[in-house]
């Protein structure tokens, strides 16, 4: 896949569907590379230009040892749309891609249209559980994580009767680098967007999981109401809803879009 610099000098992967059709940029979770958005590709690429790229730390972009912010974070994408000579885009982001995603829209409103946040948080405190998440990560690996994180970001319905894909997510965390993982958790430990987001004029669209365990429905339905004209999707899934309830969401994301 290809490849572009960031103005601080970071070489990010992503991929170009390509084509003159209206722009849907896409943004992943943390400690998940760009294939997470496998399920929706055909059908987002039969009506956009599709771009989604591996955030600096994770999959097979480069990483900066230390902390990073959300400033940072969609700056990256802002530039990978300079560096491809598009002027606005839609967003759909989950989880610290929806993150990215409201600092997109309160920050970069010129260069973006329609917004999808999905299983996402305006906050996510305290600070300590950040930090101690950090310091497991930098001194074991993500691999103490990885049941607890299974278990928040899928209902244990969806782990049986989808073991494959869980195992996809599974190899997804595993091969992201610590210091990577550790970087973007400080930039959501740091994070509090609950008042920006109220000055978001763009079109919204707030999509959250009954189930989830890492972003509770309760953080979307705050988002949605802090956001004028936001609307709001809740979907029988748990964190990753775009995997679990894979059509529904899909449906959401694309009636919303053409819109």
């Amino acid at each position: 896949m290809p490849r572009f610099t960031t103005s601080d000098g970071l070489s990010l992967r992503y991929e170009d569907t390509g084509g003159d059709r209206p722009v849907l940029l896409l943004s992943n979770s943390l400690g998940t590379r760009l294939e997470m958005w496998d399920p929706q590709m055909a059908a987002f690429a039969q009506d956009f230009r599709v771009l989604r790229y591996d955030k600096r730390g994770h999959g097979e972009s480069e990483l900066r040892v230390g902390p990073t912010s959300f400033a940072r974070l969609t700056c990256d994408a802002v530039e990978l749309l300079d560096h491809l000579n598009i002027a606005r885009a839609d967003w759909c982001g989950l989880s610290m891609g929806g993150m990215s995603g409201m600092w997109a829209a309160t920050h970069h409103r010129d260069r973006f249209g329609r917004v999808v946040l999905c299983n996402t948080s305006a906050g996510m405190g305290p600070p300590e559980l950040w930090n101690q998440r950090i310091a497991v990560v930098k001194t074991k690996g993500l691999g103490p994580l990885i049941p607890t994180i299974v278990d928040r970001w899928f209902t244990r319905r969806f782990q049986e009767a989808d073991k494959a894909a869980v195992a996809r997510v599974v190899d997804m965390l595993n091969t992201t680098p610590p210091e990577g993982y550790a970087a973007c958790s400080s930039a959501i430990r740091d994070m509090d967007q609950r008042w920006p987001i109220r000055s978001i004029t763009n079109p919204v669209l707030v999509i959250a999981g009954t189930h989830d365990g890492s972003t509770p429905a309760a953080k979307g339905r705050e988002i949605a109401a802090a956001i004028p004209g936001a609307a709001y999707v809740e979907l029988d899934a748990a964190h990753l809803s775009n995997i679990e309830q894979e059509k529904a969401f899909t449906d959401a994301v694309m009636q919303f879009l053409r819109r």
